[in-house]
């Protein structure tokens, strides 16, 4: 399949199962995440490292789903949460995804809680039971 945009490399055989092969022989398939070559990743792994506020993640989120059709979902744990470990951070599921971007995204995302707790706090203010009182 000819792509009018530059992709993502590769992996090396048996060291991903991202289905890359399957999802260009498809010609209904979705290959906006394959936009994400290594050095974009590397752009966005730096932004998201350097996020402000809850809005900017919320922005980042959306922008995100919308350019490479990737699914974050932020959510904080049931039980008490004492450090930014204690929020959970998925990637859905979707074909053409790296393995190393799914672990690097959120973790990247982790780095820019641990930078700016103020936004752990947002977060969790927004499930607050009394937060709109």
């Amino acid at each position: 399949m000819n792509v009018s945009f530059p992709i993502r490399q590769e992996c090396p055989p048996g060291a991903c199962v991202c289905d890359r092969d399957r999802l260009l022989a498809d010609p209904a398939s979705d290959l906006r995440v394959l936009r994400l070559t290594k050095e974009e990743e590397k752009r966005l792994v730096a932004r998201l490292e350097n996020l402000s506020s809850l809005q900017d993640l919320r922005a980042m989120q959306g922008r995100i789903q919308a350019q490479l059709g990737i699914v974050i979902h932020i959510v904080p744990s049931d039980n008490e949460v004492r450090t930014s470990r204690g929020i959970s951070i998925q990637l859905e599921e979707l074909p053409g995804l790296c393995r190393k971007t799914r672990a690097s995204l959120p973790a990247a995302i982790r780095r820019g809680f641990d930078n700016r707790p103020e936004i752990v706090y947002a977060l969790l203010n927004e499930r607050d039971l009394l937060s709109g009182t």
